[in-house]
């Protein structure tokens, strides 16, 4: 992938100096991404953002002081706003919806390779929701056992499908697999450009406010499993 014009700056915000250490170590040797500041509590996170802007901020949910949670709402309330990414695990499933409800863009389970790291971070930058596949799934059946069984809602909901296309469609359902932009476009065979318009459609269409909506929408409806 071709490096940005401007560096990617991204903030760290965990309480574990190990954790912080090998995830600066992947991204220092990312092309077009720079790691410029680093906190050990969602307090300091919150003004280490202010006063060094960046792009992304990488953010724990367990910390001390002001935990990941109730730092995200003062992040976003900065100008410009970062965009948040939570670092999580698979006993966070309740949090990681709690922290999707605050305006996170999304989630990356901390064993995740580095790769997935720095495509996660380019994600985020360029706007994109980062959804691990490896914690999507979990997240979608809680949200579902949330929402009730498929039942009075499902007319409404089929309907909102009947407006997309049969390539949204096609989208919508890789949206509910947990897939990232860039994944999608390389199953389709087509540019990452095209599957962001499409996503903006799919979630202009059925009202969404976000992938995870989509996501949740294209479960309740069957498109997918």
């Amino acid at each position: 992938m071709t490096a940005p014009a401007h560096p990617i700056r991204v903030l760290l915000a965990d309480d574990e100096a190990m954790i912080r250490a090998g995830v600066r170590l992947i991204l220092r040797h990312a092309d077009g991404i720079e790691v410029v500041a680093e906190a050990p509590d969602g307090r300091q996170a919150v003004e280490l953002a202010a006063a060094h802007h960046p792009d992304v901020v990488l953010l724990d949910i367990r910390m001390p002081v002001c935990d990941g949670l109730a730092a995200i709402a003062p992040l976003l309330a900065l100008d410009p706003a970062p965009r948040v990414v939570v670092l999580t695990t698979f006993g966070d499933d309740e949090n990681v919806l709690q922290a999707l409800r605050e305006g996170a863009a999304g989630f990356l389970l901390k064993d995740e390779g580095p790769q997935e790291l720095i495509s996660a971070v380019r994600a985020a930058a360029a706007g994109d929701a980062v959804l691990s596949p490896g914690v999507t799934g979990a997240v979608i059946s809680r949200m579902l056992t949330a929402a009730g069984p498929r039942g009075a809602d499902v007319p409404e909901a089929d309907d909102r499908i009947a407006r997309l296309t049969g390539r949204e469609r096609e989208v919508l359902a890789m949206l509910g697999e947990g897939l990232s932009n860039q994944d999608i476009a390389a199953r389709l065979g087509i540019g990452t450009g095209t599957v962001k318009s499409h996503v903006g459609a799919i979630l202009d269409k059925t009202g969404s406010t976000s992938r995870v909506q989509a996501a949740l929408l294209a479960h309740r409806t069957g498109l997918a499993p």
